[in-house]
């Protein structure tokens, strides 16, 4: 299943910046936009479907197949948002423990669909006893569960601002094994940084910043704490999304 990047959709198809924080990077689903009924059963039955049926469950033991595809569409539901896997057990039937929940999570990661973000520290242990940030490979898998529409979600200002931000994140993470970089979030009480890479003894942090979003003091927080290599937002007053979706990545390290 491969992931288009927004360049590569946009010389392609024409598509803008809007159409591709929305709905992805799958170019089979390109000519089928104008009829979003059309697109999102595409995107199910195309796209996850076959994602789940063939590439997990006829590849891996899984116990609880409808507990994965639960799983599956919670998770790109709360793209890049945190939610602890104790949290999710309540949202989820017969969900077992959160030992299930996270071996799960590792399959949806190993298929290129959903990935769980742990939070930057200095201590290893740390880092991965944080509660989980959510993050989809594609944006068209979190558009999807939404419950949003194209033109709902560019006009309501706070939800279009966790698209971008999503759409941000599925671009980071779909080229961090490529590039050899580790992806986390940070946050310490009110300070927060939505991304951070970390290749080697480099760190970049990155906020992203939607039009309507308000600032916060994330970014130099994290520079004081940690000393990054480089820090800058995406979006409102920094790099353009539209250029950062276009970036070579690796030139940053």
């Amino acid at each position: 299943m491969g992931h288009w990047s927004y360049r590569e959709m946009k010389e392609a198809f024409g598509w803008d910046l809007k159409q591709y924080v929305y709905f992805g990077g799958y170019p089979g689903s390109a000519g089928l936009i104008s009829d979003e009924s059309r697109w999102r059963s595409y995107i199910k039955d195309s796209i996850i479907e076959p994602s789940i049926s063939k590439d997990v469950l006829m590849t891996t033991v899984i116990y609880k197949p409808a507990l994965l595809r639960q799983l599956f569409e919670l998770g790109c539901s709360y793209s890049g948002e945190l939610l602890s896997l104790n949290k999710m057990l309540g949202q989820l039937q017969d969900a077992g423990n959160v030992t299930t929940l996270a071996s799960y999570l590792n399959v949806l990661d190993e298929c290129g669909l959903l990935t769980t973000l742990h939070k930057y520290a200095k201590d290893q242990a740390r880092k991965y006893s944080s509660i989980p940030k959510y993050q989809v490979y594609n944006s068209a898998l979190s558009s999807i569960y939404s419950g949003k529409g194209f033109k709902e979600s560019f006009t309501d200002s706070r939800h279009w601002g966790r698209c971008i931000e999503s759409a941000t994140g599925a671009w980071l993470a779909g080229n961090a094994d490529e590039i050899g970089y580790r992806l986390y979030y940070w946050r310490d009480k009110a300070d927060e940084v939505d991304f951070v890479l970390e290749k080697d003894s480099k760190t970049i942090a990155i906020e992203v910043k939607s039009g309507h979003s308000t600032m916060n003091a994330g970014l130099p927080a994290f520079q004081k704490m940690f000393n990054p290599q480089l820090a800058f937002v995406v979006g409102s007053g920094g790099v353009s999304i539209e250029d950062f979706l276009q970036a070579d990545l690796a030139k940053l390290f």
